[in-house]
Protein backbone atom coordinates (compact mmCIF):
# COMPACT_ATOMS: atom_id res chain seq x y z
CA UNK A 1 0.00 0.00 0.00
CA UNK A 2 3.13 2.10 0.89
CA UNK A 3 4.63 1.68 -2.20
CA UNK A 4 1.08 2.24 -4.25
CA UNK A 5 0.41 5.43 -2.43
CA UNK A 6 4.33 6.91 -3.23
CA UNK A 7 3.84 5.52 -6.87
CA UNK A 8 0.22 8.00 -7.28
CA UNK A 9 2.18 10.57 -5.15
CA UNK A 10 5.41 10.66 -7.28
CA UNK A 11 3.65 10.52 -10.65
CA UNK A 12 0.74 13.38 -9.89
CA UNK A 13 -0.50 13.70 -13.68
CA UNK A 14 -1.27 17.37 -14.83
CA UNK A 15 -4.47 18.43 -13.83
CA UNK A 16 -7.61 17.83 -16.45
CA UNK A 17 -9.52 21.08 -15.40
CA UNK A 18 -13.09 21.25 -16.01
CA UNK A 19 -16.24 22.90 -14.32
CA UNK A 20 -18.20 21.33 -12.10
CA UNK A 21 -21.41 22.31 -10.39
CA UNK A 22 -20.16 22.47 -6.48
CA UNK A 23 -23.23 21.03 -4.68
CA UNK A 24 -23.53 18.36 -6.64
CA UNK A 25 -19.39 17.79 -6.46
CA UNK A 26 -20.18 18.19 -2.31
CA UNK A 27 -23.29 15.48 -2.54
CA UNK A 28 -20.37 12.83 -4.19
CA UNK A 29 -18.08 13.85 -1.61
CA UNK A 30 -21.11 13.35 1.06
CA UNK A 31 -21.59 9.78 -0.36
CA UNK A 32 -18.15 8.66 0.45
CA UNK A 33 -17.23 10.59 4.11
CA UNK A 34 -19.72 12.31 6.35
CA UNK A 35 -19.10 16.01 7.12
CA UNK A 36 -21.52 19.12 7.75
CA UNK A 37 -21.43 22.16 5.30
CA UNK A 38 -20.75 25.29 6.79
CA UNK A 39 -22.57 28.37 5.59
CA UNK A 40 -24.16 28.50 1.67
CA UNK A 41 -22.53 26.68 -0.97
CA UNK A 42 -21.66 29.23 -3.58
CA UNK A 43 -23.40 28.42 -7.25
CA UNK A 44 -20.02 30.09 -9.09
CA UNK A 45 -18.52 26.74 -11.21
CA UNK A 46 -15.40 25.19 -9.57
CA UNK A 47 -12.86 24.68 -12.07
CA UNK A 48 -10.65 21.55 -10.82
CA UNK A 49 -9.62 18.56 -12.17
CA UNK A 50 -12.39 15.86 -10.61
CA UNK A 51 -10.86 12.80 -10.07
CA UNK A 52 -7.72 15.06 -7.94
CA UNK A 53 -9.45 17.55 -6.51
CA UNK A 54 -12.08 14.88 -4.79
CA UNK A 55 -8.95 12.51 -3.70
CA UNK A 56 -7.62 15.80 -2.15
CA UNK A 57 -10.78 16.66 -0.31
CA UNK A 58 -11.61 12.76 0.74
CA UNK A 59 -7.74 12.88 2.22
CA UNK A 60 -8.36 16.45 4.62
CA UNK A 61 -11.80 15.00 5.44
CA UNK A 62 -10.61 11.73 6.51
CA UNK A 63 -7.65 13.50 8.54
CA UNK A 64 -10.15 15.29 10.50
CA UNK A 65 -12.44 12.66 11.13
CA UNK A 66 -9.39 11.23 12.51
CA UNK A 67 -8.38 14.01 14.81
CA UNK A 68 -11.92 14.62 16.24
CA UNK A 69 -13.65 12.72 19.01
CA UNK A 70 -16.33 10.40 17.73
CA UNK A 71 -19.29 12.83 18.76
CA UNK A 72 -17.28 16.08 17.00
CA UNK A 73 -18.27 17.52 14.07
CA UNK A 74 -15.83 17.97 10.68
CA UNK A 75 -17.21 20.41 8.42
CA UNK A 76 -16.32 21.87 4.86
CA UNK A 77 -17.08 25.66 4.12
CA UNK A 78 -16.71 26.89 0.41
CA UNK A 79 -16.80 30.21 -0.08
CA UNK A 80 -16.19 32.22 -3.89
CA UNK A 81 -15.43 36.08 -3.84
CA UNK A 82 -15.94 36.89 -7.57
CA UNK A 83 -12.36 35.90 -8.01
CA UNK A 84 -10.83 32.95 -6.15
CA UNK A 85 -12.43 29.77 -4.33
CA UNK A 86 -11.96 29.57 -0.19
CA UNK A 87 -12.51 25.72 0.90
CA UNK A 88 -12.17 24.95 4.65
CA UNK A 89 -12.15 21.63 6.02
CA UNK A 90 -12.72 21.89 10.02
CA UNK A 91 -12.22 20.15 12.66
CA UNK A 92 -12.88 20.10 16.42
CA UNK A 93 -9.65 17.62 17.41
CA UNK A 94 -6.70 19.01 19.35
CA UNK A 95 -5.13 21.13 16.69
CA UNK A 96 -1.35 21.02 15.80
CA UNK A 97 1.72 22.21 17.29
CA UNK A 98 4.00 24.53 15.85
CA UNK A 99 6.85 21.94 15.53
CA UNK A 100 3.69 19.66 13.70
CA UNK A 101 2.28 22.33 11.21
CA UNK A 102 6.26 23.46 9.99
CA UNK A 103 6.79 19.69 8.91
CA UNK A 104 2.62 18.40 8.15
CA UNK A 105 3.10 19.12 4.22
CA UNK A 106 6.39 17.73 3.65
CA UNK A 107 6.38 14.36 2.19
CA UNK A 108 6.78 11.51 4.41
CA UNK A 109 6.20 13.60 7.89
CA UNK A 110 4.05 11.67 10.26
CA UNK A 111 2.65 11.59 13.81
CA UNK A 112 0.19 8.64 12.99
CA UNK A 113 1.96 5.29 14.02
CA UNK A 114 0.84 3.88 10.57
CA UNK A 115 1.07 6.74 8.98
CA UNK A 116 2.53 7.32 5.38
CA UNK A 117 3.22 11.17 5.48
CA UNK A 118 2.25 11.27 2.14
CA UNK A 119 -1.64 12.50 2.57
CA UNK A 120 -1.41 16.36 3.13
CA UNK A 121 1.78 15.88 1.11
CA UNK A 122 -0.80 15.18 -1.94
CA UNK A 123 -3.55 17.29 -0.97
CA UNK A 124 -0.70 20.19 -1.49
CA UNK A 125 0.86 18.62 -4.78
CA UNK A 126 -2.83 18.39 -6.47
CA UNK A 127 -4.19 22.04 -5.07
CA UNK A 128 -0.45 23.78 -6.32
CA UNK A 129 -0.85 21.86 -9.90
CA UNK A 130 -3.79 23.77 -9.57
CA UNK A 131 -2.90 26.64 -9.53
CA UNK A 132 -3.62 27.35 -5.69
CA UNK A 133 -2.05 27.28 -2.33
CA UNK A 134 -3.21 25.23 0.77
CA UNK A 135 -2.49 26.58 4.65
CA UNK A 136 -2.88 25.42 7.91
CA UNK A 137 -4.05 27.11 11.67
CA UNK A 138 -5.27 25.83 14.78
CA UNK A 139 -9.00 27.37 15.16
CA UNK A 140 -10.11 29.29 18.66
CA UNK A 141 -11.74 26.79 20.67
CA UNK A 142 -9.57 23.72 19.59
CA UNK A 143 -9.41 21.88 16.41
CA UNK A 144 -7.73 22.85 13.16
CA UNK A 145 -8.78 24.64 9.47
CA UNK A 146 -7.72 23.29 6.24
CA UNK A 147 -7.73 26.11 3.36
CA UNK A 148 -7.34 25.77 0.02
CA UNK A 149 -7.25 28.58 -2.13
CA UNK A 150 -7.73 28.24 -6.07
CA UNK A 151 -8.12 30.48 -8.84
CA UNK A 152 -11.71 30.59 -10.11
Amino acid sequence: GFLRDYARFAKLPQPRIEAYEPTAFVERLRSQIAFDVDGAIPREPLRVDGAQFEQALLNLLKNAHEACPPEADVRLRLRHDGRDWRIDVLDRGSGMSEAVMANALVPFYSTKRSGTGLGLALVREIIEAHGGRIGLANREGGGLCVSLVLPG
